[in-house]
């Protein structure tokens, strides 16, 4: 890869350019299992790198161990690049640091409670992790959780007290 740095002129703008053009293309990339989200409000993706030669690599970071979505991005990565006129594509899986939910976007976890998901509170995974979240549709505190698991593994499905409309919780971790 070219450092930027050191270029001479008018190379560094080019590997700037290409690089920054291939992030934006994986960035919109939608997650498989909650699509109103992309990778990069997610927190997924951790690097776009292009190679003189045009190669790319990007290496995403799994919500969790096993995650079954992980192959899906995989694939819908390689897709939009190459339709962006990118060639040669490597996707690398990163585990460690693992990932967590405050690596999600500010964006993100507002487009979480308008798709009716609540959103976990950023540097939630502490002594509050287990706090009930507010319900997405009328903001009230007041919720009990009805299954540990929800739409996802990433999820846990609760009911608000209030509106008694049942929603997932995007749990920490």
């Amino acid at each position: 890869m070219v450092d930027a740095a050191l270029a001479p002129d008018g190379v560094a703008d080019r590997a700037t350019d290409l690089r920054r053009r291939a992030w934006d293309v994986a960035a919109a990339v939608a997650d498989p299992e909650i699509p109103v989200l992309t990778l990069a409000d997610l927190g997924v993706l951790r690097r776009v790198d292009v190679t003189d030669d045009g190669a790319v690599r990007v290496e995403i970071t799994p919500t969790y161990s096993g995650c079954p979505a992980m192959d899906v991005i995989a694939q819908d990565l390689r897709a939009a690049l190459a339709d962006a006129g990118f060639g040669a594509i490597e996707i690398a899986t990163v585990l460690a640091p693992a990932w967590t939910t405050d690596w999600m976007s500010d964006a993100g976890r507002e487009k979480l409670r308008a798709y009716g998901i609540a959103p976990p509170a950023r540097g939630a995974c502490g002594a509050d992790a287990d706090a009930p979240p507010a319900c997405p549709r009328c903001a009230s505190p007041r919720t009990e959780r009805i299954s540990q698991f929800g739409a996802t593994a990433c999820q846990a499905l609760w009911r608000c007290l209030d509106c008694r409309e049942p929603f997932d919780h995007f749990k920490c971790h």
